[in-house]
């Protein structure tokens, strides 16, 4: 784009392809390449890396250990990670845990948390979702009550990302049991090796272990670990999941995919030996998900301005997060599309035979990514966001 064709932003683009190519070694590239559920210790390596080069968050401020860079930078990072098949890092960590505690924590809090997530030496989990309580958080039946200098939690989370190899949790629960749905919550971290958690594995259908139950059976936490005032926790969660919708829409990883679409497209050929990009349904179909790139795109950066101008997203986040999960979607369908049978191993080694590198991982990001337009608020509640925020229905 234009937005990011001058001297000063080329200049940048060519450092970071250049750490890349110094620091990103073939065995995490081929990690992510292969799957979305990466080993922990894949992750905090790279995150390691990252740290010591001082882009461990590049959208925390320089006064929390970030870069401190502005919103066109952010995207270049972003962008030359995903083309380069760069591991994620702690997701919940770097961009929910980490700008809420930045936000909302306690100067012992932010420097007790913050310096670890930099690092990649602990890993987060949210503590949201419940059974009766997904994408309708007001209605969750966690409770905390103070006993002494501590808090007695009871309940039951669910879709816990991440929970089986986290440290710590950022917990939501209800401290106000008699005052009104929204008012009565407050936000919590837990330490996740606290006796009384118990984690039980949840597998998904692309045979991955990424979510869990948890078990909370008076749990005993600190006064210290509740974070901001009691009873603001909805304030909290609503600004912690506008951030969380933001970086779902996953713009940069998408775009990496669709250019991988038409590479695909120009190499594999049909059963009369034609390139699939010939066929007129394949081109009509990547011309579309190209234009609906760039539109969100261009959303996208709009949002990620404002935050780095120290403006939450608000509802704007729900439009990114329904168009780019969308996206998600229609770009793995196409994927399994293109690369017919070789597209269905879900593993390399269950094939009888020899599997393309290129078909590697797509069915499992297909089958994971139904989830996409469920969490972090389902699409039908994001609608109802809009309609009544931006809309004013």
């Amino acid at each position: 784009m234009g937005l990011f064709d001058t001297p000063e932003l080329r200049r940048f683009r060519a450092e970071v392809r250049d750490f890349l190519a110094e620091h990103l070694d073939a065995e995490m590239v081929q990690a992510t390449r292969a799957g979305l559920h990466l080993e922990r210790a894949t992750v905090a390596r790279w995150q390691a890396t990252l740290d010591r080069r001082g882009w461990g968050a590049p959208h925390w401020p320089a006064a929390a250990g970030g870069p401190g860079w502005d919103e066109a930078r952010r995207y270049i990072f972003e962008e030359e990670t995903a083309f380069a098949d760069a591991p994620l890092g702690d997701v919940l960590g770097l961009f929910l845990a980490g700008p809420m505690l930045i936000a909302e924590g306690s100067p012992a809090q932010k420097a007790r948390y913050l310096p670890p997530i930099l690092s990649g030496d602990e890993f987060w989990c949210q503590g949201f979702s419940e059974p009766n309580a997904g994408s309708d958080l007001a209605s969750l039946k966690t409770t905390a009550r103070p006993q002494g200098g501590h808090w007695i939690v009871n309940g039951q989370k669910t879709w816990l990302s991440g929970g089986h190899m986290a440290d710590q949790m950022f917990l939501l629960a209800r401290t106000e049991p008699d005052a009104k749905p929204q008012a009565g919550l407050s936000m919590f971290v837990v330490d996740m090796q606290t006796p009384g958690l118990t984690v039980q594995p949840i597998l998904t259908i692309d045979e991955g272990h990424s979510v869990n139950a948890l078990f909370i059976d008076d749990v005993k936490i600190p006064a210290g670990q509740l974070v901001g005032e009691r009873g603001k926790g909805w304030g909290y969660a609503k600004d912690l999941l506008a951030r969380e919708r933001v970086n779902n829409a996953q713009a940069a990883r998408s775009k990496r995919d669709i250019v991988e679409l038409d590479r695909l497209a120009r190499t594999l050929h049909d059963a009369q030996g034609r390139p699939l990009i010939d066929d007129p349904v394949v081109h009509r179909r990547l011309a579309s998900l190209a234009a609906d790139f760039v539109a969100l795109e261009s959303a996208v950066l709009g949002v990620v301005a404002e935050q780095m101008a120290g403006h939450e997203p608000g509802p704007a986040a729900s439009t990114l997060k329904i168009r780019g999960s969308e996206l998600q979607q229609r770009v793995t369908e196409t994927a399994l599309t293109l690369l017919g049978p070789a597209g269905m191993a879900l593993q390399p080694v269950y094939a009888s035979g020899p599997v393309d590198e290129a078909a590697t991982g797509w069915i499992e990001r297909h089958l994971f990514r139904r989830v996409v337009t469920i969490y972090a608020g389902s699409n039908e509640i994001q609608k109802t966001i809009i309609a009544k925020s931006l809309l004013g229905m």
